[in-house]
């Protein structure tokens, strides 16, 4: 699945990922290759991306929205910091 994941100032990443983990604003989730088309907004929390089996990567995101389309996944936030 493709990941792209954008900022009113830059791009943080785009790269093919096995999954996103997202804090939404009912509860965290997780989209995984081939997940039904979706819009969902997000609340302020981490955001794990799996990139394979061993490695991942943390952040600590502000509010945005999700949009899940042909196994392209583009998250769209306020703000983002590294956590790990």
């Amino acid at each position: 699945m493709h990941l792209e994941i954008l900022t009113p100032e830059h791009n943080i990443y785009s790269g093919n990922v096995r999954g996103v983990q997202l804090p939404g604003i009912e509860g965290s989730f997780e989209i995984l290759e081939n997940h039904a088309p979706m819009i969902a907004s997000l609340g302020n929390g981490k955001m794990k991306i799996i990139k394979d089996k061993n490695e991942s990567e943390i952040f600590e995101i502000s509010s945005g929205f999700v949009e899940v389309l042909n196994n392209k996944t583009s998250v769209l936030i306020e703000g983002a910091t590294v956590v790990n």
